[in-house]
């Protein structure tokens, strides 16, 4: 499929534009401006009211100004580098124009004395006199038209001015041919939008602060253009998965009730709405890509064995795979209950399985024989070939991009892919980044735990935090110490979290304390983890390394220090680890003061709230989504318009469209299709046609 020749004027060469030179070009591309549709979408972020006045009197300084001025006497400057002034009168009042290294004959030209002329620039006062120092504009009254009432000022980069901008913008205005309409024309009318010419015509030429807004029609639309092509995508990456066949594995219920009947405590109504949305799932024929969504100790480990189970009961196999070993025995060990109580027979395979064992494991999984595998990426390798893979669960999606997804969906063909976060992801984030997905929520906590109690402490009483915890580990409880990420240099965290580390062992005794960073062999780290979960040591000093799922019931306190550098998410993460076991757990948060005002605020939302959703909500409110996940690792796609955090509502509707489109018309054959194929293409979204055209 080749680009609609509609478009072709829209990604022509930069310098066909008005005013576009090739060097002028070239300084466009920092504004990630490659071609004339770029301009369409690079909307103007203010505007200067320059509608023609009477008079600079009464107004309030200092401003900008449009008045017709009658010129009178010029005044050179006195000496070199000085004002050059010149003297004009509007219908009220006079004023003075100023020109610093202004040149006599250029000005003599431009404002003979006794012309009229209409001057637009700032005015400020000046010793009790108004002055207009360089106007932007000085033009014969007949001319006065050429100034816009209201002007756009547009994002700028070094080499582009606004003037350049402003001919740029209209010569690409000009270019915008009549599109045939993509959105559903009801939404449009309900809403009130123009049509895609008029939208970009409209946004370009705002005509007071108000369609400034985001929340202006014409604005609203483009930001929804953009949000259609992006969900319109994601849709059709999802039906190009549903199109693999799936296969149909339906529980018989019998291992399940075993393990219900083994629990000390009845799950809540959000485990149960998820098996329910996971069995019907993977009752159908279809394949499933679901996203389970669950805040810390909101109780995923049941809902996903459940899941395991009727692969079980259908006769198949499952396969849990975690980001790392540590995390992959963990779930080894939070599992191997449940799986007693099931009658099931559950393995591990790791990197570290190796020779004789390793080949026995894999004859079992061939065999069939071992029925839920729980491993690392290791599960990927050539040689690991399963009876019948039904159920694929990938925990921490954020390791893991939509490739591993698709490359682990081939080891079992059709296999059912759920993902696992422990991460509560806000709505608009959610549908941009796993809008191919189908989610389920566990917003509810299990009974029985603990709530964390979470302090803020400044670093200036690092003594007392010591002791703190001298006091805690006398009562045989654990702790953890968490370094603060100073640099992102590694090295420079690493002599932070061992500065720590020698200070802590001081103080509490040598084989007291152990040390985990990013820097150590995986081995070294496993040891470290090992030693701190059996209990030998009573505090971990850590690098973030520890925030993924990291299970000891007593460890009581969490430390972190420097919390004001942290992410809400990740503090929210961290605090996560304690408040596992019977007892009373902590969370400090050490800053450093004086705190700004935002920091405390972001700080006292966890004081306040256990909620992940509310954490994430207001995280996102506070820093941006880009900062929130750092976008460069996240897939989450960048908008020029359209502002996910605000318009979290817009996306849910561009998602449901997307999907309705391509239910009625799989293949974009209809008129809409059509038009909105146009879309996908305006909207650079190639994955999407590769899917159409292989489709």
């Amino acid at each position: 499929m080749s680009r609609p020749e509609v478009l072709f004027p829209l990604f022509a060469a930069l310098d066909t534009l008005t005013g576009v030179g090739a060097k002028t070009a070239q300084h466009f591309e920092a504004l990630g401006v490659i071609a004339p549709r770029d301009l369409l979408f690079t909307l103007p972020q203010s505007g200067v009211d320059r509608a023609l006045r009477d008079t600079v009197q009464g107004a309030a300084f200092p401003t900008t100004l449009t008045v017709k001025v009658q010129v009178g006497p010029h005044m050179p400057a006195r000496s070199r580098g000085g004002a050059y002034r010149i003297h004009v009168e509007d219908a009220q009042t006079s004023f003075q124009l100023v020109f610093f290294h202004g040149r006599s004959d250029y000005l003599q030209k431009v404002l003979p004395t006794g012309a009229a002329r209409v001057v637009s620039g700032k005015v400020e006062l000046f010793d009790g006199i108004a002055n207009m120092v360089h106007p932007e504009y000085i033009l014969p009254p007949e001319e006065a038209g050429d100034i816009p009432p209201f002007e756009p000022v547009y994002p700028l980069t070094s080499g582009v001015t606004q003037k350049t901008m402003y001919k740029a913008t209209r010569s690409a205005l000009d270019r915008v041919p009549e599109l045939a309409e993509w959105i559903d024309p009801a939404q449009a009318a309900q809403a009130g939008w123009p049509s895609f010419a008029e939208a970009v015509a409209l946004a370009h030429a705002p005509g007071s602060q108000e369609d400034l807004a985001a929340t202006a029609p014409a604005r609203t639309r483009l930001a929804y253009d953009e949000l259609m092509a992006h969900q319109l995508t994601l849709a059709l990456a999802r039906a190009s998965e549903r199109r693999v066949r799936g296969i149909a594995s339906k529980g018989t219920g019998v291992l399940q009730a075993r393990v219900r009947a083994a629990l000390p405590y009845a799950p809540t109504g959000a485990q149960d709405r998820a098996i329910a949305e996971i069995s019907a799932d993977m009752a159908s024929a279809q394949r499933m890509n679901r996203l389970l969504q669950g805040d810390v100790g909101a109780g995923k480990t049941l809902v996903a064995f459940m899941a395991l189970l009727t692969a079980v009961e259908a006769g198949g196999q499952g396969v849990m795979m975690a980001p790392t070993e540590i995390l992959a025995r963990q779930h080894l060990e939070g599992l191997q209950p449940l799986a007693e109580e099931a009658g099931v027979v559950l393995e591990l395979l790791t990197g570290r399985d190796k020779g004789a064992e390793r080949r026995a494991k894999l004859a079992a999984l061939a065999r069939g024989d071992i029925q839920v595998l729980v491993g690392t990426h290791a599960v990927f390798q050539a040689d690991v070939a399963f009876a019948d893979l039904r159920l694929a669960i990938v925990d921490e999606q954020h390791r893991f991009g939509v490739r591993q997804r698709l490359a682990l969906g081939e080891k079992g063909g059709a296999a059912d892919v759920l993902v696992m976060t422990a991460t509560p992801i806000p709505r608009s984030l959610a549908l941009a980044q796993y809008g191919d997905m189908d989610v389920s929520v566990l917003d509810e906590k299990p009974p029985g735990r603990k709530p964390i109690q979470t302090a803020l402490v400044s670093t200036g009483r690092m003594d007392e935090v010591i002791e703190r915890l001298r006091a805690a580990m006398e009562a045989g409880r654990q702790c953890y110490w968490v370094c603060p990420l100073v640099e992102e240099s590694e090295s420079v965290d690493l002599t932070a979290a061992e500065e720590r580390f020698k200070r802590l062992r001081a103080v509490l005794g040598e084989g007291r304390v152990g040390l985990v960073h990013g820097q150590m062999p995986p081995a070294e780290k496993d040891a470290a983890m090992a030693r701190f979960q059996a209990g030998e040591t009573g505090v971990l000093v850590a690098t973030t390394v520890i925030e993924v799922g990291v299970n000891v019931p007593n460890a009581t306190i969490m430390v972190i220090e420097r919390a004001e550098t942290f992410g809400l998410a990740q503090l929210h993460q961290l605090r996560g680890r304690v408040g596992r076991g019977e007892a009373a757990s902590t969370c400090l948060l050490l800053y450093q003061s004086p705190l700004s005002e935002t920091g405390r605020r972001r700080l006292e939302v966890l004081r306040e709230t256990e909620d992940g959703f509310r954490i994430a909500e207001t995280d996102l409110e506070m820093r941006g989504y880009g900062d929130l996940i750092g976008t460069a690792q996240s897939g989450v796609p960048r908008f020029k318009v359209a502002d996910m955090e605000r318009q979290a509502g817009l996306m849910a509707i561009a998602q449901s469209d997307a999907r309705t489109l391509l239910a009625d018309d799989p293949g974009l054959r209809s008129p809409r299709g059509e038009a909105a194929r146009v879309l996908l293409w305006l909207m650079r979204q190639d994955e999407a046609i590769r899917l159409i055209s292989v489709g």
